[in-house]
């Protein structure tokens, strides 16, 4: 069973300011605020970011992403405009992707570290 998921920053002030409004938006809030790490949960924390434990730069994981199930297509929407604005890098506007399922309706971004950052919803219109 997953407990939680952490992706390393370089910065976490900036990760803060980054993933507080885009935590909001997929129904999660602050849960751990530590000297080098923040996290983000409902009630227990599910998901960090952390400055690297052994004190090399954060890089990013070639295929790796993070994916949060919300409960409509208007949340995807918008985490994808609340990550946008708070400094996230498009990565695959919201939409349809029936390659994985025909109700399949998705959004990519990219945290400011580079992270890849996904919402999804299999909920009709």
């Amino acid at each position: 069973m997953l407990h939680h998921l952490s992706l390393g920053t370089a910065d976490l002030d900036l990760a803060r300011g980054f993933y507080d409004p885009v935590m909001k938006a997929v129904g999660l809030s602050r849960t751990l605020d530590v000297e080098d790490a923040v996290g983000y949960g409902a009630g227990i924390t599910v998901f960090s970011l952390n400055l690297p434990a052994d004190g090399q730069p954060a890089s990013v994981g070639n295929g790796v992403h993070v994916a949060f199930e919300v409960e409509s297509r208007a949340a995807v929407d918008a985490f994808y405009a609340t990550a946008l604005a708070q400094g996230g890098t498009a990565d695959g506007p919201p939409g349809l992707r029936p390659a994985y399922d025909a109700h399949y309706y998705a959004a990519f971004i990219r945290d400011p570290d580079g992270n890849k950052i996904e919402a999804l919803t299999f909920a009709a219109p």
